[in-house]
């Protein structure tokens, strides 16, 4: 793992850090490992952290994930991220500055392995370039203390599957030293479904769902798609699963009446939600553009500049345009 403070990079620069992360996915890939971090980026004086042991009754940080395909990353993802970390951080005020033990963290995660996406049309290097940038934009775009504090690490993992992932990370020594014991994932309301419908479980059981959200939460952004329905919808499917409304249907959760069974017959827990382990986010305000990475990749073959500028952060659009992604999708 490195660790650096960003300036911004060169061209040539840029090609060096592909050639890097080139070399850190093939040890990776030829390596045990499950899970780990590639690079963190943070504007710390001091770039090494200090790992001190946690001291009794302080609350550990949340550590903030955004898992993603990040091809490219977005704005979308983007104002994911800044809501999830200013949320936090008014929740959390305190006039003294935070201990070690506190120091916020967001893991941008890349999977290597998906069990539905092939790494095109940009490789997993030039992913984890633009995963760079993006963070640096990231960092770039908050205000002291929590510009200061922040760490942003970029990190793979060979599972294609949400709760064996978030079970890979937690075992990362990193974030035991540091009592980031709490993961906050970030994911979209079409992630949610698929991640409460049985059929994607052994044994159509939701049980391995217990365990995972009896410590962590997930921030569930709003999808702006018809197929998702509206805003009144998805809040009524997340109402559902704590008033114990939602069913099975051909192996997926959905809001109706109980043809293949309740939910709670699967394994849900109606606590997910009274509890607050799954909330509904605002990721995009009113009037604010929809975003998504099929536009990203749209408006780069139509060599539409001002729609691109619209859809991603600078360093991540002139990467794009210097690498030529996209031009042939």
């Amino acid at each position: 793992m490195t660790t650096a403070s960003f300036s911004t990079p060169s061209a040539s620069e840029m090609a060096a850090r592909i050639s890097t992360y080139s070399t850190l996915l093939d040890f990776f890939t030829s390596s045990k490992h499950i899970f780990q971090i590639l690079h963190s980026i943070s504007n710390r004086a001091s770039s090494m952290p200090k790992f001190l042991a946690a001291s009794t009754g302080s609350p550990p940080k949340p550590l903030h994930i955004l898992d993603s395909s990040f091809n490219p990353p977005t704005l979308a993802h983007h104002r994911i991220i800044l809501t999830s970390l200013l949320s936090a951080q008014q929740n959390s005020a305190k006039p003294d500055p935070p201990s070690p033990q506190q120091t916020p963290r967001l893991l941008l995660l890349l999977a290597t392995q998906n069990a539905d996406k092939a790494a095109k049309p940009a490789s997993f290097p030039e992913r984890l370039v633009m995963m760079e940038l993006f963070a640096s934009s990231i960092l770039s775009s908050l205000s002291p203390p929590l510009s200061n504090e922040l760490v942003i690490d970029i990190g793979v993992t060979k599972h294609p599957y949400f709760v064996d992932k978030s079970a890979s990370i937690a075992q990362e020594a990193i974030y035991e030293r540091e009592g980031q014991s709490e993961q906050i994932h970030l994911i979209g309301y079409d992630t949610l479904t698929r991640l409460l419908s049985p059929k994607y479980y052994p044994g159509n059981t939701l049980a391995s769902l217990v365990p995972f959200l009896g410590r962590h939460r997930l921030e569930v952004t709003y999808r702006t798609d018809d197929k998702w329905g509206d805003r009144g919808a998805q809040d009524g499917f997340v109402r559902g699963i704590g008033e114990g409304r939602l069913c099975v249907r051909d192996g997926m959760a959905v809001e109706g009446e109980n043809e293949g069974g309740g939910l709670e017959e699967y394994g849900g827990v109606r606590a997910w939600v009274t509890e607050g382990r799954i909330v509904m986010v605002e990721g995009r305000k009113n009037g604010e553009e929809v975003v998504s990475s099929t536009k990203v990749r749209e408006a780069v073959k139509k060599g539409d500049e001002e729609a691109l500028r619209q859809l991603v952060d600078k360093g991540v659009g002139e990467f794009i345009r210097e690498r030529g992604l996209y031009l042939d999708e």
